[in-house]
């Protein structure tokens, strides 16, 4: 059995046995991907481009979709490049690459999101204050915590899971690389146990954001439907509904990845759950916040026709 030490690459699970189903796959990730770049593009330079969408619900917005373009960027591309190029390797360096950046960019987003409900928290129920609450230094206070909770958390779990010895063979089955698959690939017990120990304490964080989010929209939905005027009551539904649809997604496909029994764990529906918590949500959140928010859909519309007129001018130009 090799060891660690002798380990220069792993074997990720390949998607498809024939190569029909290879390029099939290929071309279905790559469109999957492009629709994530679009969406996550036009957010981010919407929100950086449009003086009015300088507010702080706007500016956590952005981080998030640059932290979804990283984590489907960590992914993506090595499993299309597999899928083309018909191979299943990826270097050591680059495994350990691609948890570090997975787990760093996936915390921080859940540090985000939080971070959003904190701040539709003080817009409905403390209005007066949140000019002072949620002031340009507060928010690039908190999103700068963020991140660096992300990278910490990273860092802590990819350098505790690869300092144990291998001694299960190299072969991760999963389209990248996971700590939870590197982990059965371990021969230590001891070792194991305080990796275990890092994501049992993990949960508990998560779960402490959980509880403030809870708390949060209990205390939104108490003071919205207070509100006397309808139109209110729309406009406050109205920011909160996309932010619940997101954190839904993303805290119900990580439910699945993590808390399913042990019993039902097996290389295909693993597939499917990663799958589902690493590229879904990514692709489908630029979506879900563009469906109902009038501002961002203008913003968009007005960046796309002014470089429509842009390129029609500069065609005459030339001609």
């Amino acid at each position: 059995m090799p060891n660690s030490s002798s380990i220069s690459e792993f074997l990720l699970l390949a998607l498809a046995d024939t190569r029909q189903l290879q390029l099939l796959h290929f071309w279905l990730l790559l469109g999957i991907y492009l629709a994530a770049l679009l969406g996550n593009g036009l957010i981010s330079t919407a929100v950086a481009c449009h003086h009015r969408l300088h507010t702080p619900m706007y500016f956590f917005l952005l981080n998030l979709a640059l932290l979804d373009l990283g984590c489907i960027s960590t992914t993506l591309p090595k499993a299309m490049a597999n899928a083309l190029w018909d191979t299943r390797h990826i270097s050591y360096t680059g495994c350990v690459a691609q948890t570090f950046l997975f787990a760093s960019l996936y915390s921080a987003e859940y540090c985000i999101l939080t971070i959003m409900s904190y701040d539709r928290y003080v817009a409905i129920c403390k209005p007066l204050h949140y000019g002072t609450l949620m002031d340009s230094r507060a928010c690039a206070t908190m999103a700068a915590a963020a991140w660096a909770s992300g990278v910490l958390h990273a860092v802590l779990h990819t350098a505790s899971t690869f300092s144990l010895p291998l001694c299960h063979g190299n072969a991760v089955d999963q389209f990248f690389c996971e700590i939870p698959h590197i982990l059965r690939l371990s021969c230590s017990e001891s070792d194991y146990l305080r990796e275990i120990g890092f994501i049992v304490f993990s949960l508990l964080a998560i779960f402490a954001c959980f509880v403030f989010i809870v708390v949060s929209y209990v205390q939104i939905f108490r003071a919205v439907l207070r509100m006397p005027s309808e139109q209110g009551r729309h406009k406050a539904f109205s920011t909160c509904l996309p932010h619940l649809a997101v954190l839904s997604l993303f805290l119900s496909t990580d439910f699945l990845a993590y808390m399913k029994p042990p019993s039902l764990s097996f290389p295909s529906l693993d597939l499917v759950v990663s799958f589902l918590y690493s590229v879904v949500p990514p692709t489908l959140n630029p979506l879900i916040y563009s469906m109902r928010n009038q501002e961002l859909k203008d913003a968009v519309r007005k960046m796309a026709w002014t470089n429509f007129n842009r390129d029609r001018l500069l065609i005459c130009l030339n001609k």
